[in-house]
C-alpha cells in the first residue's frame, strides 16, 4: 500500500527516485499514466493490470467511457528503475504534469501520484478545509 507524502527532485534527464518505501511494491515493474487533476499515477504493473482489467468492461457504446480509455491508456508507459532506484518520467508526462525540479510523491492506497510542488500545494490548501469540515458520509461505509 503506498502511504505519505515525499519530496524527491526531478534530475536534468527527467529522473526520479521514487520513496524507499514503494520500492517493494514496485518490483514487479512500475506504469506511468496521465492522472487527474493534472499529476502522474503511478501503478505497480500488478495493480495497473487490475485497474486495465476493470476498464475493458467498460462498454464500447459510451462515449465517455471511449474517451477516458484513449487519454488513460494513451498516456501510460512501463518504466523499470536503474540501478540507483530511479526512474524516467517520459517527456510527454512530465509536460502534462508541469513537472520540474521539486516534486511532492504522495501515497494513495493502491497507487502513487507525482506532483509538481507548486500544483500539489495549492490542490492541498484548497480541499483540506472542506476535508477537515467534513461531516457528510464521502465514501460509503467508511467515512
Amino acid at each position: 500500500m503506498f502511504l505519505g507524502t515525499y519530496a524527491p527532485k526531478l534530475d536534468d534527464k527527467g529522473r526520479v527516485i521514487l520513496p524507499a518505501k514503494f520500492r517493494q511494491d514496485l518490483e514487479s515493474g512500475i506504469v506511468l499514466t496521465r492522472g487527474q487533476e493534472r499529476c502522474i499515477y503511478v501503478f505497480s504493473a500488478v495493480e495497473f493490470q487490475k485497474v486495465h482489467e476493470r476498464i475493458r468492461q467498460a462498454p464500447l457504446t459510451s462515449a465517455g467511457a471511449r474517451d477516458f480509455l484513449r487519454l488513460f491508456l494513451s498516456g501510460a508507459s512501463s518504466e523499470a528503475p536503474d540501478s540507483q532506484h530511479r526512474i524516467t518520467i517520459p517527456t510527454s508526462l512530465r509536460e502534462y504534469a508541469g513537472l520540474e525540479r521539486d516534486l511532492t510523491v504522495i501515497g494513495v492506497g493502491d497507487r502513487a501520484e507525482i506532483w509538481a510542488t507548486d500544483a500539489w500545494n495549492a490542490y492541498y490548501e484548497a480541499r483540506e478545509a472542506d476535508f477537515s469540515s467534513t461531516t457528510e458520509e464521502v465514501i460509503p461505509g467508511i467515512f
